[in-house]
């Protein structure tokens, strides 16, 4: 079990999305970084659809009542155990009694911490995010308080194997990493005004020659008024070539729709299920992840990508995503002979 001490900014459990809902009026929810999120969940031998918990620039502080096996992934939130730095993007064993803390954050915006064996909240709709506006999934449908205690799932044979390999060389200490971490392809750019690949919009013919220009080759900045439900974005202003009427369509995770004023807006996790504004843009899959981890302040500029293209880069990050799995896989198997 593992008890909340501090909530810190906003903690929740999320896991891939409450999908086959939407036509209800249900919005999907889910992680906003999924590489994150499957990263972290492999490193501790879970599926990668299990829950993990999002923190979001102000880690929670916590205590763990029994031997854990975690993986923090995702954006640098200057995790210590006891008062010791720990590693992100690997397996870490902690000791029983021992106390998690999060301090300033150096990059991303959020982390994805996994526990072995996953957290024990009901599946709502199939999922067990949380869907904060509805009060739904996750621990009863909040973000996490102080003093709410998280139970745990049983863990899988690949996680009693890692965990079986840390415990061999923890000794007296309170945790042990992995000496071994993942590829740094996987990590997001923590460049100052990283590049996002985007695709033309349904609605990407309506907006006038100069606004098409400027969507691809000026920055943007992410703005106060952001949440998981949507980045609002302030730079040059994206004008259409005439008004329209528009009937409300389906949107999606990274679909781009600029409103009458001009200033663009990227729908996220917690997107509503259909949108009623011209769509200038679609964000590449690959790209969401380095989205979801910009903050208000950070500036991002869009590049121009074909579907093709967008598709052949889905397919590459699936394979090497798999590739990882299996090398973890095959790492712990040697190691534990």
């Amino acid at each position: 079990m593992i008890k909340i001490t501090k909530p810190g900014l906003l903690t929740s459990v999320q896991d891939l999305g409450r999908y086959g809902f939407q036509k209800y009026g249900v919005i999907t929810s889910g992680v906003m970084d999924t590489t994150a999120h499957r990263i972290a969940n492999s490193l501790v031998g879970n599926d990668e659809n299990e829950a993990t918990l999002e923190l979001t620039l102000l880690g929670p502080d916590m205590e763990f009542h029994e031997d854990t096996l975690i993986a923090i992934c995702g954006g640098n939130l200057s995790p210590s155990i006891d008062g010791k730095p720990v590693k992100l993007w690997r397996s870490v064993l902690v000791s029983a009694g021992s106390k998690l803390k999060f301090g300033g954050c150096k990059t991303g915006c959020r982390a994805y911490l996994a526990v072995a064996g996953g957290f024990n909240v009901p599946e709502v709709m199939n999922s067990k995010s949380t869907y904060l506006r509805a009060g739904i999934g996750g621990h009863n449908g909040k973000a996490l308080q102080n003093d709410d205690e998280l139970s745990i799932g049983k863990p899988s044979e690949l996680s009693e194997k890692i965990t079986k390999v840390l415990a061999a060389k923890r000794g007296e200490n309170k945790f042990v990493e992995m000496q071994w971490t993942i590829s740094s392809d996987f990590i997001s750019s923590s460049a100052s005004k990283p590049q996002v690949r985007v695709m033309k919009g349904r609605q990407y013919d309506w907006f006038t020659t100069e606004s098409q220009m400027k969507l691809f080759t000026e920055h943007f900045e992410v703005t106060s008024q952001s949440d998981r439900m949507g980045y609002r974005l302030k730079g040059p202003q994206l004008e259409l070539q005439e008004k329209q009427e528009m009937l409300s369509e389906a949107v999606s995770f990274g679909t781009i729709q600029v409103p009458s004023e001009g200033n663009p807006i990227v729908l996220l996790a917690d997107r509503q299920t259909t949108g009623g504004y011209p769509k200038i843009g679609q964000i590449a899959t690959v790209d969401l992840s380095i989205m979801a981890q910009l903050k208000p302040g950070d500036k991002v500029q869009f590049v121009e990508v074909s579907h093709e293209v967008a598709q052949q880069l889905y397919l590459d990050r699936e394979k090497k995503l798999h590739q990882l799995k299996q090398g973890i896989a095959l790492k712990i198997r040697q190691e534990s002979k």
